[in-house]
């Protein structure tokens, strides 16, 4: 029995390894490549327990035309894990240097992500609060809700079919809405969207 509930564990965690959640398994590292119309950025951590994850993160922002680059903490505050559904509450925070036109500032963030789904519904919200001084200040939020057009299997290729808004205080198109397409296979994910002012919107995560 004890080596049944251990293999479901595994498939669980490799499961959702894929996911765009940002710890990984303990001893994983994972890569992260994230493009929207307000930033690029690459991430890399290792997750040394299921709590916890420190990495690189860095990031363009576009509308400044900013360089960040920070070392970044995740943690996970609460799990709720019932028969056929899933919630985990994050507080993501970096600190760092933010650099524009040769001039360089302390550069810090922290926001707080959760999410809920099962194997066909999923909802997620998230915020980030930036401050890089004289540089860039903002509050962002992100709010995402997807569905599944079919249930796969473990190993599969899974599908999700989602729609995201975000709401930047401030921002030259403070509001703005993207539907996009998830796939993920094993311990690899791939986003693309186009949002409706007209950017692009890839991502890509691989968990080692």
């Amino acid at each position: 029995m004890k080596s049944i509930l251990t293999a479901l564990l595994t498939c669980l965690i490799f499961v959702s390894a894929a996911e765009a959640r940002p710890i990984s398994y303990p001893g994983g590292w994972t890569l992260m490549l994230m493009n929207d119309k307000r930033s690029n950025s690459s991430h890399i951590h290792y997750s040394p327990s299921i709590y916890t994850s420190i990495g690189w993160r860095h990031e363009y922002l576009r509308d400044t035309k900013t360089h960040v680059d920070t070392l970044q903490m995740n943690n996970l505050l609460k799990r709720w894990n019932k028969t056929n559904e899933q919630a985990n509450f994050y507080i993501r925070s970096g600190v760092g240097v933010a650099r524009d036109d040769g001039k360089y500032e302390p550069a810090a963030f922290t926001g707080i992500a959760a999410d809920w789904e099962t194997r066909r519904y999923f909802t997620s919200y998230e915020n980030r609060f930036f401050w890089a001084d004289n540089i860039d200040k903002f509050t962002r939020h992100k709010a995402r809700v997807g569905v599944a057009p079919y249930i796969g299997d473990y190993g599969d290729l899974h599908t999700w079919l989602m729609l995201e808004t975000e709401y930047q205080p401030g921002a030259k198109d403070d509001f703005s809405v993207t539907p996009l397409v998830r796939f993920f296979k094993g311990t690899t994910m791939l986003e693309a969207g186009y949002n409706f002012d007209g950017a692009l919107e890839l991502n890509f995560i691989k968990r080692f």
